[in-house]
This record gives structure tokens, sequence and C-alpha cells, in this order.
């Protein structure tokens, strides 16, 4: 008894809501906008984007090396005293 009443009560109230809606009007809704540049103004502006655009994806060069005023034979013979002497460690494996 009481699931048929409210029921009923839910019904009710769907079928008397249900005009309220049926005269709303969704174009207030729209977004509305007035363009101060003329068709051609946009097409020869969209024409230079395509002529300046890269292709190339953004970080895609190679930075040129770095120059240095040592010779690398040195840095090799510095970097194996290091090591010979314990300042630094040899490889990946760190100091054992």
């Amino acid at each position: 008894m009481m699931t048929r009443t409210l029921f009923t009560v839910a019904a009710l109230s769907v079928i008397l809501a249900s005009p309220a809606f049926a005269e709303a009007d969704a174009s207030q809704y729209g977004i509305q906008f007035q363009g101060t540049r003329t068709k051609d103004e946009v097409k020869a502006e969209a024409a230079k984007v395509t002529e300046n655009r890269s292709t190339e994806p953004a970080g895609s060069r190679v930075a040129s090396p770095l120059q240095s005023g040592l010779d690398p034979k040195d840095v090799r013979a510095e970097a194996a005293q290091a090591v010979r002497s314990g300042r630094i460690s040899r490889g990946e494996t760190g100091a054992l």
C-alpha cells in the first residue's frame, strides 16, 4: 500500500512538472559574438601561419658540442689518478 502511494505521488510530480520545462528556450545559452575582421583578413593571417610554421618538433635538434681549452689526454690522466688515489669511484658500482 505504501509503495503504491509513493509511486503515484512520484508519477504525478513528474507529469505536473514537465510543462514547466517545455517552455524553456535553449538559445539564450548560446555564445554570441560579433567579429571585427573580415573573412579575407582572417584567411590572410592563416596563410602566414602555415608559411612560417616549422614541422620540426621543439627540442629535436642536438646541441652543438661545448668548446673546451683542456686537452682530452690531460683530463683522462687526471681522472685515472683520482681513481687510483680513491678520490672518485670507478665505474657505476661506486665505492666498495
